[in-house]
């Protein structure tokens, strides 16, 4: 396992960026401070982890598998022969598509698009199912920060994203995909995608779903991998989970001596009786969660971290992915059941978007 050394302000810790044992040394945790400890290290997956029905998928073996020599199912990998081939005998594709966005100092902007990437490639390759190429632009305008702050985070226009994802669909309908996935890693991108979703299906006739695998306030298959309590958040941005898919995907990617612990909190502009205890755009007033506002994220953070990364694991990242990917195998097979007429494939007539 690979080992770093980083200083507190007690002692000099000896860090296992996989979890699942103890620390050389402790020091005391705080909000916005580095904390790892015994209590907060991941415990060994023998220790928390149980048997789920994800753990394997149970849909038929995909034709695609069996008449198929492809060297890839990624779109981009393929000739346009290649492609004819796979829809004599499937008319679904994956689309795979999160952002670029900070994930607090220890993560990659590209967190959320690993997550995406991850979940529709392995689900691609293990089914024979095609998948685009990750869309890593998406909508993340509470990212941004100050002008001039450096903190790398892209985002969209809601027209120019929506018109992004319209093209994209209208694309893949236009060749013979008649079953669209999306499969979402950034949680922002679900406030404003309806209306192209609808405005495809509306237009075409196509099956369009659109597949959120990730455990915010909603945990999930997850319930069990994370370890993390309710008011750490584990599901949340740079915390547990996304800390440790990232650590599964690439641990060089991942600065543990940069980690810190944060909670979400009211904006420091309003008055004490308004909280706040996750990313979600609402605040709780009198107990109750009836008021949303348009935040930026660092209004509510402090450090672009809500949860726990500490309790980060690669092995949980890889449990997390696996169970992902099976669930959308599984999906995908019920979706195929599903009758589907498309009208209006030809999108040539459009293709030069008025210029």
């Amino acid at each position: 396992m690979a080992k770093t050394k980083r200083a507190t302000k007690t002692t000099e810790v000896e860090v296992d960026n996989y979890g699942g044992g103890g620390a050389t040394g402790s020091s005391s945790g705080a909000r916005g401070v580095n904390a790892w400890d015994r209590k907060q290290r991941a415990s060994g997956a023998e220790h928390h982890v149980k048997p789920s029905y994800q753990d394997e998928s149970h849909a038929p073996r995909r034709k695609t598998l069996d008449k198929l020599t492809l060297p890839s199912y990624c779109l981009g990998d393929l000739s346009p022969l290649d492609i004819k081939a796979y829809l004599k005998y499937s008319d679904t594709i994956l689309i795979p598509k999160a952002s670029l966005e900070q994930h607090g100092p220890h993560l990659p902007l590209y967190c959320d698009s690993i997550t995406s990437t991850e979940i529709a490639r392995r689900a691609g390759e293990k089914a024979g199912i095609l998948y685009t190429p990750t869309l890593w632009l998406g909508y993340s305008p509470q990212h941004m920060k100050a002008p001039g702050q450096g903190a790398g985070s892209v985002t969209l226009r809601v027209e120019t994203y929506l018109n992004l994802l319209y093209d994209l669909g209208r694309s893949l309908i236009h060749h013979g995909f008649n079953r669209l996935v999306f499969v979402n890693g950034h949680g922002s991108n679900v406030k404003v995608v309806d209306p192209v979703l609808r405005k495809l299906r509306t237009e075409t006739g196509a099956l369009v779903a659109y597949y959120k695998p990730y455990a915010e306030r909603y945990l999930g298959m997850l319930k069990d991998v994370l370890e993390g309590p309710t008011e750490e958040t584990p599901g949340w941005h740079a915390g547990e989970l996304e800390t440790s898919q990232c650590l599964c995907h690439n641990e060089k990617l991942v600065r543990m001596e940069r980690a810190v612990m944060d909670q979400a909190h009211a904006p420091k502009y309003m008055t004490k009786n308004w909280k706040k205890k996750d990313g979600m755009p609402d605040l709780e007033f009198q107990g109750y969660q009836y008021f949303n506002m348009p935040f930026e994220h660092d209004e509510f953070t402090d450090s672009g971290v809500m949860g726990n990364p500490f309790r980060a694991a690669a092995y949980k990242g890889e449990i997390a992915f696996n169970r992902f990917s099976n669930h959308l195998i599984d999906a995908v097979h019920e979706f195929e059941q599903v009758k589907v007429t498309v009208k209006n494939r030809d999108f040539s007539a459009s293709k030069t978007m008025g210029w």
